[in-house]
């Protein structure tokens, strides 16, 4: 998260607009729903047009993690009774346009994407992780599990060569800032 806001502070220690424990976790799990849903929709675009080939079986493979990932942060909303975000339509377009766009550029140009993706989501549960308290080990555990199946989709990604597509330090850069982006507004919105 991109601000400094420690779940683990008393009421006294907190400055004006930081958020309680509450708001903290609201926030995580919205956020990391919309990502979830993102990286599905992203998966979902790239298989409609490389489902047929050899790297079909590997994309849905990343695609059914993912929807293992977003049904554990659904329960989430449910149980502690959070909202998803309101950008859900935008994901759902954005994510499939991202995923198909760069699906059709190419079988590299869609690892590519999956590394960008998954580096920044990495980093994203890596912050969270750090920012969580003890009293949240469950939760933990469960980001735990995504990060690594996340840091698993990279190395896939890297594995399929995704590095050599053509203009990829260009469209890593782009795929990054996009999911900082997204990240940003999820927490928000």
């Amino acid at each position: 998260m991109s601000e400094t806001h420690s779940p683990k502070t008393t009421q006294e220690d907190r400055l004006a607009g930081d958020m309680d424990k509450r708001e903290f976790i609201d926030r995580l799990i919205r956020v990391d729903h919309a990502g979830e849903f993102g990286a599905q929709r992203i998966y979902k675009g790239q298989i409609d047009v490389l489902g047929n080939t050899d790297v079909g079986p590997t994309l849905r493979h990343m695609a059914e993690q993912e929807e293992e990932h977003l049904e554990a942060f659904e329960q989430l909303i449910r149980e502690r009774r959070g909202r998803p975000t309101a950008l859900y339509p935008v994901w759902n377009v954005l994510g499939y346009a991202l995923g198909a766009g760069t699906a059709l550029m190419g079988k590299k140009a869609a690892m590519a994407c999956t590394i960008a993706v998954e580096e920044c989501i990495d980093e994203h549960y890596q912050k969270q992780l750090e920012k969580l308290g003890d009293d949240e080990e469950e939760l933990k555990a469960k980001i735990r599990k995504f990060r690594e199946d996340e840091l698993e989709h990279r190395d896939i990604g890297v594995d399929h060569q995704g590095e050599q597509a053509i203009g990829y330090p260009v469209m890593r850069k782009a795929i990054r800032a996009g999911s900082k982006f997204a990240i940003w507004l999820s927490e928000r919105v």
